[in-house]
């Protein structure tokens, strides 16, 4: 109950609750589909029936922004959860075993973070650009595996930290003494007593993934039109800024209150359960 009581948390996870709504009913709290043209509409200014304008297309701009949080929401809880996930068993490995298990896992982590992460991304969402699934999922696929690809070091830098001060415990050398193998000792004792920071550096890392996977449709790298994307819309609306200030506005605004939610849902996580230094490792702030 204390949780919901934090400020950060009520705001937050409000937000992020009615963010979750959004996706899901989005066909149902939309005047037309998302890729619905109408020339004679273009540029409409925002009004009763078209809330937020319309594009150079005459798109419903509305609509567009509803169904891009379907891409933003998907690609940020996948890309995360996939990084937290091998973070977790790269970190838990190398914090555990120690010696040259743990050297040869922290090269790899330190040679993935020595790169700047947008850079690498954009590397990486190119290579993965060619493959003939990334044409079937319209650009989705290469830019979940690109966020994936790079932001599991992070978590698994701080999994290594927090397995070592863990293991040392004495029901962790209890279960070494009744003879437990490593696996059970990693996932049934150790991992269960860590999980506060996989959870807050989860939360706040998904803010990072949506800012990432905004920047690359931005770049023409990510979400393929005609589907909707808050960073491919931001693109389109700056080549008419001018004449049409909305249609770059409403999908950065959108952008703008979702990436505050979930960084204030983290850090109202961080205080609650009283973890310091927990987040996101400082090359993905």
């Amino acid at each position: 109950m204390k949780a919901l009581r934090h400020p950060y948390i009520l705001f937050g996870g409000t937000m992020a609750v009615f963010l979750i709504l959004i996706a899901i009913f989005a066909p149902f709290i939309t005047p037309c589909a998302p890729d619905e043209i109408d020339l004679h509409a273009r540029y409409l200014k925002p009004s009763w029936e078209h809330w937020f304008g319309t594009d150079v297309m005459g798109r419903d701009i509305y609509s567009r922004v509803v169904y891009g949080t379907r891409i933003s929401l998907i690609v940020g809880v996948a890309s995360r959860t996939m990084g937290l996930m091998i973070g977790v068993i790269v970190g838990a490995l190398s914090g555990y075993y120690g010696g040259k298990t743990d050297m040869i896992l922290q090269r790899i982590v330190d040679v993935t973070m020595a790169f700047p992460f947008l850079l690498l991304v954009i590397a990486i969402a190119i290579i993965f650009s060619d493959w003939s699934l990334a044409e079937a999922s319209n650009g989705l696929l290469p830019v979940f595996l690109a966020l994936s690809a790079v932001m599991w070091a992070g978590m698994a830098r701080l999994m290594r930290s927090q397995v070592m001060v863990v293991k040392e415990r004495e029901y962790v050398l209890a279960a070494k003494a009744f003879g437990a193998s490593d696996f059970a000792i990693i996932f049934r004792h150790i991992l269960p007593n860590a999980y506060a920071p996989a959870l807050i550096w989860w939360t706040m890392g998904l803010a990072q993934a949506i800012m990432a996977e905004a920047g690359l449709s931005f770049l023409g790298l990510g979400v393929r039109p005609p589907t909707p994307s808050w960073g491919g819309m931001i693109n389109y609306g700056t080549q008419a800024i001018r004449e049409a200030p909305w249609e770059s506005f409403f999908p950065g605004a959108a952008l703008a209150l979702t990436v505050l939610a979930f960084n204030l849902l983290g850090e109202g996580l961080r205080d609650v359960l009283d973890v310091r230094g927990a987040g996101a490792p400082a090359r993905e702030k």
